[in-house]
């Protein structure tokens, strides 16, 4: 796959890095590392400049997180109601689980998009349940805007700053990536551990 999109962003350009990162955005396991620091790396001995590539990959974020952010809104609320109505019993769910979780995005949402944005695999993911919550759109793409431009602008630089030797950084990042994997498992296995105690206290 690396070979593949390093020889699609020289062919393509901007245009190249813009598709990429919406599509990596939609498909998080395309690597914007890859991505972002051979980006950079290209402004080094291209016609391509690092506040282009930027904003080219800036632009490809938002759209793939408003694609997803779109998905998001017809997974609503009253479908997941529909969904609980029906298999609630065998998930161990109700309507008042679903109203907590969107409550708790309603309140900490705004930071949650933007936060996230920094953080592998999450940063595209948080988009759905931001539509899910009927996030106020303007203030989502703002806050998708800004993590966004702060994630993407500290690996283009990366990709400058080490020019020949990006696929170094890559390597960097995968180990990152992968211990982040590895905490959200085990976030996620605490998560459920402590739900179903509590489900079980309550029964």
């Amino acid at each position: 796959m690396e070979n593949w999109i390093t020889e699609f962003m020289s062919e393509f350009g901007y245009i190249g890095v813009l598709l990429l990162i919406m599509l990596e955005n939609i498909f998080p396991p395309i690597p914007s590392e890859v991505i972002l620091t051979f980006g950079g790396f290209m402004t080094t001995y291209s016609n391509m400049t690092v506040v282009g590539v930027i904003i080219a990959a800036t632009i490809g974020s938002v759209v793939g997180a408003m694609i997803l952010y779109s998905i998001g809104l017809i997974i609503d609320v009253r479908r997941l109601e529909k969904i609980v109505d029906r298999w609630g019993k065998y998930l161990r769910l109700t309507r008042k689980d679903i109203h907590r979780a969107d409550a708790w995005f309603d309140k900490y949402g705004p930071w949650t998009v933007f936060f996230c944005r920094l953080i592998p695999l999450i940063r595209s993911l948080i988009s759905i349940p931001a539509g899910m919550s009927n996030m106020n759109f303007p203030l989502f793409i703002l806050l998708t805007t800004l993590g966004s431009l702060l994630w993407n602008g500290i690996l283009v630089m990366v990709g400058v700053s080490v020019g020949e030797n990006w696929q170094s950084i890559v390597t960097y990042m995968d180990v990152f990536s992968n211990i982040v994997y590895i905490l959200i498992g085990l976030s996620g296995l605490l998560v459920i551990f402590w739900y179903i105690r509590f489900r079980r206290k309550r029964a």
